[in-house]
Protein backbone atom coordinates (compact mmCIF):
# COMPACT_ATOMS: atom_id res chain seq x y z
CA UNK A 1 0.00 0.00 0.00
CA UNK A 2 1.91 2.66 -1.33
CA UNK A 3 5.78 2.00 -2.35
CA UNK A 4 7.24 1.75 1.22
CA UNK A 5 5.46 0.19 3.73
CA UNK A 6 5.82 -3.50 4.52
CA UNK A 7 3.13 -5.32 7.26
CA UNK A 8 4.38 -7.61 9.30
CA UNK A 9 3.91 -9.95 12.49
CA UNK A 10 5.15 -8.35 15.77
CA UNK A 11 6.45 -12.19 17.30
CA UNK A 12 8.27 -13.22 14.09
CA UNK A 13 9.45 -9.25 14.11
CA UNK A 14 10.75 -9.48 18.07
CA UNK A 15 11.90 -13.35 18.00
CA UNK A 16 13.92 -12.95 14.71
CA UNK A 17 15.15 -9.53 15.84
CA UNK A 18 15.75 -9.56 19.67
CA UNK A 19 17.97 -6.83 19.54
CA UNK A 20 15.68 -4.40 16.89
CA UNK A 21 19.21 -3.31 15.24
CA UNK A 22 17.88 -4.18 11.59
CA UNK A 23 15.70 -6.45 9.31
CA UNK A 24 16.47 -7.61 5.88
CA UNK A 25 13.37 -7.26 3.29
CA UNK A 26 12.95 -9.10 0.66
CA UNK A 27 10.95 -8.08 -2.68
CA UNK A 28 9.40 -10.65 -5.21
CA UNK A 29 11.17 -13.87 -4.06
CA UNK A 30 9.39 -17.09 -5.23
CA UNK A 31 12.32 -19.08 -4.33
CA UNK A 32 13.84 -18.67 -0.68
CA UNK A 33 17.02 -17.68 -1.70
CA UNK A 34 16.33 -15.79 -5.17
CA UNK A 35 14.90 -12.78 -4.08
CA UNK A 36 14.72 -9.85 -6.67
CA UNK A 37 16.17 -7.28 -4.42
CA UNK A 38 16.63 -6.90 -0.37
CA UNK A 39 16.28 -3.99 1.65
CA UNK A 40 18.49 -3.52 5.21
CA UNK A 41 16.17 -1.02 7.15
CA UNK A 42 17.48 -0.04 11.10
CA UNK A 43 15.89 0.00 14.32
CA UNK A 44 14.47 3.51 13.58
CA UNK A 45 11.97 2.06 10.59
CA UNK A 46 9.95 -0.55 12.85
CA UNK A 47 6.90 -0.11 14.67
CA UNK A 48 4.80 -2.68 16.28
CA UNK A 49 1.41 -2.30 17.69
CA UNK A 50 1.91 -1.57 21.27
CA UNK A 51 -1.52 -3.21 22.46
CA UNK A 52 0.65 -6.57 21.64
CA UNK A 53 0.84 -8.71 23.01
CA UNK A 54 -1.09 -8.10 25.77
CA UNK A 55 -4.59 -7.74 23.61
CA UNK A 56 -4.77 -11.15 21.36
CA UNK A 57 -5.37 -9.53 17.39
CA UNK A 58 -2.56 -6.77 17.79
CA UNK A 59 0.43 -9.10 16.51
CA UNK A 60 1.19 -6.80 13.72
CA UNK A 61 4.20 -4.25 12.60
CA UNK A 62 4.99 -1.84 10.40
CA UNK A 63 8.32 -1.50 8.37
CA UNK A 64 9.23 1.48 6.73
CA UNK A 65 11.54 0.53 3.85
CA UNK A 66 13.25 2.89 0.96
CA UNK A 67 10.96 3.16 -2.41
CA UNK A 68 10.24 0.38 -4.30
CA UNK A 69 9.87 0.65 -8.19
CA UNK A 70 6.64 -1.85 -8.76
CA UNK A 71 6.94 -3.58 -12.08
CA UNK A 72 5.78 -6.96 -13.42
CA UNK A 73 7.49 -9.11 -10.93
CA UNK A 74 7.41 -6.78 -7.81
CA UNK A 75 4.16 -5.35 -6.77
CA UNK A 76 1.65 -4.52 -4.17
CA UNK A 77 -1.36 -6.07 -2.35
CA UNK A 78 -4.11 -3.29 -1.63
CA UNK A 79 -5.42 -2.95 1.80
CA UNK A 80 -9.46 -3.29 2.11
CA UNK A 81 -10.76 -0.01 1.66
CA UNK A 82 -11.48 1.99 5.03
CA UNK A 83 -15.27 1.78 4.81
CA UNK A 84 -14.48 -1.62 4.55
CA UNK A 85 -13.00 -1.52 8.33
CA UNK A 86 -15.81 -3.43 9.67
CA UNK A 87 -16.11 -6.28 7.31
CA UNK A 88 -15.39 -9.32 8.79
CA UNK A 89 -15.32 -11.37 5.38
CA UNK A 90 -16.82 -14.20 6.71
CA UNK A 91 -17.04 -17.38 4.00
CA UNK A 92 -14.89 -15.52 1.56
CA UNK A 93 -12.03 -17.39 -0.31
CA UNK A 94 -8.90 -16.22 0.10
CA UNK A 95 -4.81 -17.35 -0.39
CA UNK A 96 -2.20 -17.67 2.07
CA UNK A 97 1.39 -17.73 1.13
CA UNK A 98 4.70 -18.24 2.80
CA UNK A 99 7.60 -20.40 3.33
CA UNK A 100 6.52 -22.57 6.18
CA UNK A 101 7.02 -26.24 6.66
CA UNK A 102 4.90 -28.43 4.61
CA UNK A 103 4.87 -31.09 7.54
CA UNK A 104 4.59 -31.07 10.90
CA UNK A 105 8.43 -31.37 11.62
CA UNK A 106 9.67 -31.36 8.49
CA UNK A 107 11.57 -28.39 6.73
CA UNK A 108 11.34 -24.83 4.84
CA UNK A 109 10.20 -25.39 1.38
CA UNK A 110 12.90 -23.93 -1.03
CA UNK A 111 9.93 -22.54 -3.64
CA UNK A 112 7.01 -20.10 -1.83
CA UNK A 113 3.68 -22.54 -0.74
CA UNK A 114 0.38 -20.98 -1.35
CA UNK A 115 -2.56 -22.66 -0.46
CA UNK A 116 -6.60 -20.99 -0.59
CA UNK A 117 -8.66 -21.49 2.73
CA UNK A 118 -11.96 -19.82 3.54
CA UNK A 119 -12.51 -17.33 6.28
CA UNK A 120 -15.01 -18.67 8.66
CA UNK A 121 -16.75 -16.78 11.90
CA UNK A 122 -15.26 -15.61 15.08
CA UNK A 123 -18.28 -17.57 16.82
CA UNK A 124 -17.12 -20.81 14.65
CA UNK A 125 -13.19 -20.44 15.29
CA UNK A 126 -14.64 -19.59 19.34
CA UNK A 127 -15.75 -23.32 19.38
CA UNK A 128 -11.95 -24.84 19.36
CA UNK A 129 -10.21 -21.72 20.99
CA UNK A 130 -12.46 -20.03 23.41
CA UNK A 131 -13.63 -16.21 22.58
CA UNK A 132 -11.90 -14.80 19.81
CA UNK A 133 -11.63 -10.88 19.46
CA UNK A 134 -12.55 -8.66 16.39
CA UNK A 135 -8.78 -8.74 15.63
CA UNK A 136 -8.24 -12.35 14.85
CA UNK A 137 -9.24 -13.80 11.71
CA UNK A 138 -9.77 -17.54 10.97
CA UNK A 139 -9.97 -19.98 8.37
CA UNK A 140 -10.81 -23.55 7.86
CA UNK A 141 -8.07 -26.19 7.13
CA UNK A 142 -9.79 -29.18 6.35
CA UNK A 143 -7.64 -31.89 4.86
CA UNK A 144 -4.49 -30.35 6.45
CA UNK A 145 -4.26 -27.62 3.82
CA UNK A 146 -3.21 -25.06 6.47
CA UNK A 147 -0.33 -22.36 7.60
CA UNK A 148 2.14 -23.57 9.38
CA UNK A 149 5.56 -22.53 11.40
CA UNK A 150 7.22 -20.53 9.68
CA UNK A 151 4.49 -18.71 7.40
CA UNK A 152 3.66 -16.10 10.46
CA UNK A 153 3.56 -12.60 8.53
CA UNK A 154 2.91 -13.96 5.26
CA UNK A 155 -0.51 -12.44 3.47
CA UNK A 156 -3.70 -13.47 3.55
CA UNK A 157 -5.08 -12.03 0.08
CA UNK A 158 -8.73 -12.31 -0.69
CA UNK A 159 -9.83 -14.02 -3.95
CA UNK A 160 -12.64 -11.35 -4.74
CA UNK A 161 -10.53 -8.21 -5.39
CA UNK A 162 -7.01 -9.01 -4.23
CA UNK A 163 -6.48 -7.33 -1.03
CA UNK A 164 -4.96 -8.06 2.49
CA UNK A 165 -7.46 -9.31 4.38
CA UNK A 166 -4.59 -10.95 7.29
CA UNK A 167 -1.55 -11.50 8.15
CA UNK A 168 -0.61 -15.02 9.56
CA UNK A 169 -0.13 -15.48 12.97
CA UNK A 170 -0.67 -18.86 14.56
CA UNK A 171 -1.40 -22.19 14.22
CA UNK A 172 -3.22 -25.42 16.50
CA UNK A 173 -0.42 -26.48 19.02
CA UNK A 174 -1.40 -29.60 18.15
CA UNK A 175 -0.03 -28.79 14.29
CA UNK A 176 -0.29 -27.88 10.84
CA UNK A 177 -2.10 -30.46 9.43
CA UNK A 178 -5.04 -31.01 12.61
CA UNK A 179 -7.33 -29.67 10.54
CA UNK A 180 -8.12 -27.38 12.91
CA UNK A 181 -8.51 -23.24 12.38
CA UNK A 182 -5.53 -21.58 12.35
CA UNK A 183 -5.55 -17.54 12.68
CA UNK A 184 -4.42 -14.58 11.48
CA UNK A 185 -4.26 -11.08 12.27
CA UNK A 186 -7.58 -9.10 10.70
CA UNK A 187 -6.55 -6.03 8.68
CA UNK A 188 -9.49 -4.83 8.65
CA UNK A 189 -9.53 -3.93 12.32
CA UNK A 190 -6.10 -2.53 11.90
CA UNK A 191 -6.54 0.05 9.19
CA UNK A 192 -7.36 2.91 11.69
CA UNK A 193 -3.39 2.18 13.65
CA UNK A 194 -2.16 1.51 9.89
CA UNK A 195 -3.37 4.42 9.17
CA UNK A 196 -2.27 6.84 11.88
CA UNK A 197 1.40 4.87 11.95
CA UNK A 198 1.91 4.97 8.13
CA UNK A 199 2.01 8.53 7.40
CA UNK A 200 -0.23 7.39 4.45
CA UNK A 201 -3.87 8.46 3.82
CA UNK A 202 -5.79 5.85 2.49
CA UNK A 203 -9.55 5.97 1.47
Amino acid sequence: YENHSVSRICHKFLRSNPNHNSLPVSNAATRRTNAQFTHHVGSGEFRQNHRWPNENGNDIALIHTPHVDFWHMVNKVELPSFNDRYNMYDNAWAVACGWGITSDGGSQPDWLQCVDLQIISNSKCSETYGHQPDGILCVATPGGKSTSSGDSGGPLVLHNGGRLAGVTSWVAGNGCTAGLPAGFTRVTHQLEWIRDNSGVAYY
